[in-house]
């Protein structure tokens, strides 16, 4: 392929090679279907779980499928129950996926190209702009992709921020100053120019997305590090289930962290007085309770378990059912003040911007999880989105912001329509809290 790395060639290669293993093995059996909740959310739940897994197998070999199928592909939410109950060693998740990724051709190139690179260009300007309105140029840098110092031997570990949790760096800097306490030699990757190519691979622009993701894993195997740390779900998935051509050895950051309790637990002294609650979802294994096992380990703290069924793997994994992502937050939130928790801690970055828009609303604080640790342990970063987002004000956000505004050298108005779009009206879910179903008894 014309101006594709081997790298790029070997990971576009590997999909189709996987794709074929995928029907040589699977006997439609349906089992993946059986656990999926997908079926009931997109009200498919009268077909029969192994014609829906045919269906699958016809999209994946090049025809049309069944409109059931094509459903069930199109709206998988990646909670993940699937990934343990084939008995043929398919990852019925994957298997999915790349029904999806034979849906898609059916678009134009062009046009494929076209959404992928609009929606990679908006979420670099959001990243850019929101990031530097809240950190100075030499905090900034601590997080910058172009911050990797010269090592006589190569780091432990890469610290992988994915691109949008730049948002939201205060938690990045808490994940630093961690690892600078646990003695770990890292280096710090992520931003746009580190992208792991979901956003060209989602609407069908795979070369481009194997270019991208080719490029950063590139980058990390350059570094000679042994592990790559990943704190986005988004990110995890594409690298660890799609666009590697190759076992590649990255792990959620919570995971590895709980690997590391024993380490942790003497500098995790400070007494934090707080009744938690998680805002979790299932589709990455481990994490859920490697940060329940994280926050048990701190003085002061209960964990709360609301007993709320999981789906997803984040909140933005529940787009394609909009009623049961609404549903889902406002369960959580009412269940929360029904347990009279005093926080309610999540745990991705993206459910964290979109959390703190209803702190207001409820009469408990909002955080990330790594916060609270944080906290245990004397560090502390100010959460200056959950600031701005509160504000709900653009004049207000900007005049606070002006010093930073100058140093980073942005451009006001360009600053403006950033803060309009993504931090004043930037809610998924903007809804008042007399109108939540669930704080209706729904």
């Amino acid at each position: 392929m014309p101006g594709m790395s081997s790298t790029a060639e070997a990971i576009l290669g590997s999909l189709d090679r996987r794709v074929d293993a995928i029907l040589d093995a699977c006997t439609a059996c349906g089992k993946c279907a059986e656990v999926c909740p997908t079926p009931g959310l997109m009200d498919i739940v009268g077909e029969d779980p192994g014609d829906l897994a045919t269906g699958v197998l016809d999209i994946l070999r090049g025809e049309a499928g069944p409109e059931a199928s094509r459903t069930w592909a199109a709206a998988c939410c990646g909670t993940g129950n699937c990934l343990s109950v084939c008995e043929h060693g398919i990852n019925p998740r994957f298997m999915l996926n790349m029904a999806r990724r034979a849906m898609t051709r059916d678009k134009p190139e062009d046009d494929r190209r076209d959404t992928g690179k609009a929606a990679f260009k908006t979420m670099s300007r959001a990243v850019r702009v929101i990031s530097r309105l809240q950190l100075p140029p030499a905090l900034m840098e601590r997080l910058s992709p172009s911050s990797h110092p010269e090592r006589a031997s190569p780091p432990e570990v890469i610290f992988y921020t994915g691109c949008n949790m730049l948002k939201t760096p205060h938690i990045g800097l808490i994940c630093l100053d961690i690892l600078d306490r646990l003695g770990v030699a890292y280096e710090v990757y992520g931003g746009p120019s580190n992208c792991c190519g979901i956003l060209q691979y989602r609407p069908g622009d795979t070369a481009n997305a194997g270019r991208q993701a080719a490029r950063t894993i590139e980058r990390f195997a350059g570094t000679g590090a042994s592990d790559v740390l990943s704190w986005c779900p988004t990110c995890q998935i594409q690298f660890g289930e799609t666009l590697a051509a190759e076992p590649f050895d990255i792990r959620m950051f919570p995971v590895y962290l709980a690997e590391r309790l024993n380490d942790l637990r003497p500098m995790m002294t400070g007494r934090v007085e707080r009744r938690v609650a998680l805002h979790e979802y299932p589709g990455s294994p481990g994490v859920t309770e490697s940060v329940v096992a994280l926050l048990s380990a701190i003085p002061g703290i209960e964990v709360v378990d609301l007993g709320i069924d999981g789906i997803g793997y984040h909140m933005t994994s529940l787009i394609t059912v909009p009623e049961t992502l609404k549903h889902h937050v406002a369960e959580t939130l009412r269940k929360a003040e029904a347990a009279g928790v005093t926080t309610l801690a999540g745990i991705y970055h993206g459910d964290h911007r979109e959390l703190v828009s209803h702190q207001s609303q409820w009469p408990f604080d909002i955080v990330n999880y790594m916060e609270l640790i944080g906290e245990s342990m004397g560090i502390r970063h100010e959460d200056v989105f959950k600031r701005m987002k509160l504000m709900r004000d653009a004049d207000a956000i900007l005049a606070e912001a002006a010093p930073l505004i100058e140093a980073h050298g942005l451009d006001p108005e360009e600053v403006r329509d950033v803060v309009i779009s993504d931090i004043v009206g930037g809610n998924m879910l903007p809804l008042e809290r007399a109108h939540h179903p669930a704080a209706e008894g729904d």
